[in-house]
């Protein structure tokens, strides 16, 4: 190990400038023993209340959903929005039809079955079409066409229609 040098041969530390000194690096005490960096946090001249944080983060929000929303706009194609509206429809027939089972009951169950299970199976037929005519997604379906993709589409609808149709009695 090697000798410890005598106090009397390091500078003081009031001779050292400030703006020489690493922040992150440690300071050595007059003592010569090496002492912890200190992390203070750079004074600021704005304080920042919890309210006003709060409606900070509000507006970021506000800001990044219309960010959202004119991207969704600009960029996406009139047949992928039809298909999204179509979407949007059916989770707002079955959000109607179980809030009314949930209201005027359910009496006769197997009706509100197939009325709600024709919903969501419609609703995962249009979403898979959806996948497959997105045209960013155009790689993962190259050897399927757009008319293939919906006649696709109508015939398993028609299957889910007539299994519905035939579960209602």
């Amino acid at each position: 190990m090697a000798p410890k040098k005598p106090a009397s041969t390091l500078p003081p530390p009031s001779s050292i400038p400030a703006n020489t000194a690493k922040p992150n690096q440690a300071v050595s005490s007059a003592a010569g023993q090496p002492t912890k960096p200190q992390n203070k946090p750079a004074p600021s001249s704005t304080s920042t209340s919890p309210s006003v944080s709060s409606i900070k983060k509000t507006s970021d929000a506000q800001q990044i959903a219309i960010g959202v929303w004119n991207n969704y706009v600009d960029r996406t194609p009139q047949r992928t929005k039809l298909l999204d509206s179509f979407l949007l429809f059916l989770v707002t027939v079955g959000v109607l039809q179980f809030v009314y089972c949930v209201i005027a009951g359910n009496f006769p169950f197997n009706a509100f079955l197939a009325g709600f299970s024709a919903t969501v199976g419609q609703f995962v037929l249009t979403a898979s079409l959806r996948i497959q005519t997105n045209p960013e997604n155009k790689s993962d379906f190259e050897g399927l066409s757009h008319e293939r993709a919906f006649a696709d589409y109508v015939f398993g609808s028609l299957i889910l229609h007539f299994f519905c149709v035939n579960f209602i009695n």
